[in-house]
């Protein structure tokens, strides 16, 4: 049997890359899946291939930088399907490069709410969805919430917020059934990499000792395995998908 079969899930940021894969992993395993993004086209693709793979899926836009729209999606979960038993926290985007000293305040501001913020306002709305039965979480940060990355003071310390804010609530929610982990991926072969000229993409593919990047597909079967009850002793994790990154 499918092992999210008859379970809802919800993904934030799954019009391209890594979300996009998740919601079709969480799908192939018989989850019904709210979609979202701010990118509608691509949310809508997203639905499209769920469905055209025999799954069930609904699209809702949601820009989670905002309290409101987060509560809005999390309710369309309920309202769509019944029910939620699955989050993955995934939205974000890269943001302005340059190091604090010259980083424009507007940008780092953008990114935090993106990229850090957003978790907190979509683990707000989720829980109390959760706690009728139990469930998952997933939050994506990066291999960034562990290290530092010169020029990005903004994406390092949201992603190293994501990784706090997993651990405060997999030790709030652990006795009422709900298990929170995160994800920290290396640099994957997404969109947002796709503006990077050929000698930046080879000192990037460089970090990895494995020798590439990495695939989306890859990071959605370790989050498929933390979302199901395979992994019932996971609780408060953060868990690299590098290449070898950190072991550098």
């Amino acid at each position: 049997m499918a092992e999210l079969q008859g379970k809802v899930a919800l993904v934030t940021g799954a019009a391209s890359g890594i979300g996009r894969a998740i919601a079709l992993a969480y799908a192939r395993e018989g989850a019904a899946v709210v979609v979202s993004d701010v990118n509608e086209q691509g949310g809508k693709e997203t639905v499209h291939l769920v469905e055209a793979a025999k799954g069930r899926a609904v699209f809702f836009r949601a820009d989670v930088s905002r309290p409101a729209e987060c509560d809005a999606l999390a309710a369309e979960a309920v309202r769509a399907f019944g029910r939620l038993d699955v989050a993955c926290n995934n939205a974000g985007i890269a943001g302005a490069t340059a190091p604090i000293a010259e980083h424009p305040v507007e940008a780092w501001d953008k990114v935090i709410a993106v990229n850090l913020s957003s978790v907190f306002y979509c683990m707000r709305a989720e829980l109390p969805h959760l706690l009728a039965r139990g469930g998952a979480i997933v939050n994506i940060t990066s291999i960034l919430g562990a290290v530092g990355f010169a020029g990005a003071p903004a994406y390092v310390a949201a992603k190293h917020g994501i990784v706090g804010l997993t651990q405060n609530a997999a030790l709030e929610y652990a006795a009422r059934r709900i298990r929170v982990n995160c994800v920290g991926p290396a640099f994957i072969d997404t969109p947002l990499l796709s503006g990077l000229d050929a000698e930046t993409r080879a000192a990037i593919v460089q970090l990895h000792p494995i020798g590439r990047l990495g695939h989306s597909e890859e990071v959605a079967e370790l989050v498929l395995w933390l979302s199901t009850e395979r992994a019932s002793f996971m609780n408060g994790a953060y868990v690299p998908i590098d290449g070898g990154y950190l072991a550098r």
